[in-house]
């Protein structure tokens, strides 16, 4: 581990640390749009890789509670979720609903997959202006605040994650970087932004391939924004970031525009 990260001593046992919570996304619903609202979290949390594949959900009572709508709602969004193969639900002891071993497709919502250029090109200028905005302002705050050690080591492991991860892994791996990033700098408000610019992006990038040199080129990137908030840098984070998404942008426009 990098000294950065504030790691341990030689000797000392390491403690498993949790790079994010499951439920991070699981905010109130409002009461107006609660099932749609209640599908939305959940299908968050399973594409941006906060609950995995095969993973079990929280337990529906405690699941209702923190999404703040009755059993029913949740039932008929799970139910939803399963009718299109995204949750598996089983009975017995160790039963409950879980994310499927094999995810669906990606959802072809984008206007990037409609055909119209015109349509296409203002989705893309969109979702890149308001990642900008969102994430480099995070990442400029979460540098500015005071870290505990257990954040410290969580950034890391997560950049760690990303640098290991292979495949399809890789972008899920990427999501949860970016997600904790917003989470460490303790404004709870940011979190759905960036949980939702990242599901625009990423349905984006799912209609190009993953390419070796880019992913190589983002890890590099990614130690660096991580590093800058570790040593307390805000321009050095919001720099190393805003380096970070002109690569991706460069490479959207290249495929798209």
């Amino acid at each position: 581990m990098d000294e950065t990260a504030g790691g341990q001593a030689a000797g000392d046992e390491a403690v498993p640390t949790e790079v994010l919570r499951a439920s991070l996304l699981f905010t109130p619903a409002r009461p107006a749009n609660a099932f749609e609202e209640t599908v939305q979290r959940l299908l968050q949390s399973i594409r941006l890789g906060l609950i995995g594949p095969g993973e079990r959900l929280p337990a529906e009572r405690e699941l209702a509670a923190m999404l703040e709508v009755s059993r029913d709602t949740l039932r008929e969004a799970i139910g939803s979720l399963a009718d299109a193969g995204w949750v598996v639900s089983r009975r017995g002891r160790y039963g409950g609903t879980f994310v499927s071993d094999e995810l669906p497709a990606a959802l072809p919502a984008s206007p990037a997959a409609t055909g119209d250029p015109r349509a296409a090109a203002a989705h893309l200028e969109d979702t890149l202006a308001l990642r900008a905005v969102i994430e480099v302002g995070a990442t400029r705050r979460a540098a500015e605040s005071e870290l505990s050690a257990n954040d410290r080591e969580r950034l890391w492991q997560a950049y760690e994650e990303c640098r290991t991860a292979t495949g399809e892994q890789y972008r899920m791996a990427d999501s949860r970087l970016h997600l904790l990033i917003a989470e460490v700098l303790g404004a709870p408000s940011v979190i759905p932004l960036v949980a939702d610019v990242r599901m625009r992006v990423n349905e984006l990038l799912d209609g190009i391939p993953l390419l070796a040199p880019n992913i190589a080129h983002s890890n590099e990137q990614h130690r660096a924004i991580v590093g800058a908030i570790l040593r307390g840098s805000p321009d050095d984070a919001a720099s190393a970031m805003a380096e970070h998404l002109d690569g991706t942008e460069a490479l959207l426009r290249g495929f798209f525009a």
